[in-house]
């Protein structure tokens, strides 16, 4: 007799039941909860680390600017000036620069109603002196961004890719260095049509030479660094590495550029203003200092028509430069800034 031995078939998994069970065995659903990506918590940890930071480093920096005591009476001067320059349209109406409906006669000296006095016009000179304010504000904010733009990029652009081109940038940096800028802007605000923008315009493109300077400067030394090396390694680009290493590394002395440059711009808006390459439409320190030169209030003995346009100049040339100077201390402790 032979005898089989060949096993038997297994019996197929999920198909078949045990003898005695009656049904087969329910298999599991699959569960429909969402997964987390893998690197969402590295992600939140890391963005929340690099907003720690920054508040470390904002919280830091307000420390050391406080233990100037000079840098912090000048941002005092700055939020009275700023918010007197603000709210001036709330309690001065826009007609102060009226000369038909002037409330007081020419030239007179200050008392109760007219603290400051008048101009030629009878206009009371403390409504124009603070209405004045916004235009030598905006001015000098405006175009000492535009100079600082442009400096930080021509600076930035030749530190970084050198060559013919860093040759070339810094050749004419030299040149606009060389030449007065007083001189160029005159040229610009003669040359084209007497407004605001022109101002603005002029005082810009004039004044960029010494930012791009030191921002070149200061990106060839942060190239420099480890750090860049292993960015390029890991396929940065140009457009990577400028913006997201070199121009932060730059913006501590871009800002204190900043800072210094608008009491160049202020200074130099009331220059061409005095020498009458102003907006002749609008109200500005510069333009009532070159008003009470036409008025002949040199001459003539009428010290509140020149004084109070004049020290408002100087005290807000200074206090920027007291700020300037406080944050180039606490960003660069080496500069050895008294406080």
């Amino acid at each position: 007799m032979t005898i089989d031995k060949t096993p038997p078939n297994p019996p197929e998994s999920g198909n078949s039941s045990e003898p005695g069970s009656g049904a087969e065995k329910p298999v599991p659903a699959a569960s429909t909860a969402p997964v987390p990506a893998a690197g969402e918590p590295a992600a939140r940890s890391a963005s929340s680390l690099v907003r720690a930071r920054r508040r470390a480093s904002v919280s830091r920096f307000w420390r050391q600017y406080r233990a100037h005591r000079a840098g912090l009476l000048g941002l005092a001067g700055l939020a009275v000036i700023a918010l007197i320059a603000l709210t001036s349209p709330l309690f001065i109406g826009g007609d102060v620069q009226s000369v038909t409906d002037a409330p007081g006669t020419a030239l007179e000296s200050p008392s109760g109603e007219f603290p400051l006095g008048t101009d030629q016009f009878g206009r009371s000179l403390l409504g124009l002196l603070i209405w004045g304010a916004r235009i030598s504000l905006i001015v000098g904010l405006l175009a000492a961004a535009l100079s600082v733009a442009i400096g930080t990029f021509v600076g930035i652009i030749a530190g970084h890719f050198g060559g013919w081109f860093a040759t070339v940038a810094m050749r004419v940096t030299d040149w606009f260095l060389v030449m007065p800028a007083l001189v160029l802007a005159i040229v610009l605000a003669t040359v084209m049509s007497r407004s605001i923008w022109t101002v603005i315009l002029a005082i810009g493109v004039t004044s960029w030479p010494t930012t791009a300077r030191l921002v070149r400067a200061q990106t060839i030394a942060v190239e420099s660094r480890p750090y860049i090396e292993r960015a390029r390694a890991l396929g940065g680009g140009h457009g990577h590495v400028m913006t997201r290493h070199v121009l932060p590394n730059v913006m501590p002395l871009v800002l204190a550029q900043t800072t210094l440059g608008i009491s160049t711009a202020i200074l130099t808006e009331a220059t061409l203003a005095f020498l009458g390459l102003g907006d002749p439409s609008v109200v500005s320190w510069g333009g009532m200092l070159q008003d009470a030169r036409e008025a002949g209030a040199v001459s003539s003995g009428h010290w509140w028509y020149l004084a109070p346009p004049g020290i408002a100049i100087a005290l807000v040339a200074l206090a920027f430069t007291l700020c300037g100077r406080a944050i180039e201390a606490v960003l660069n402790p080496k500069l050895g800034v008294s406080r």
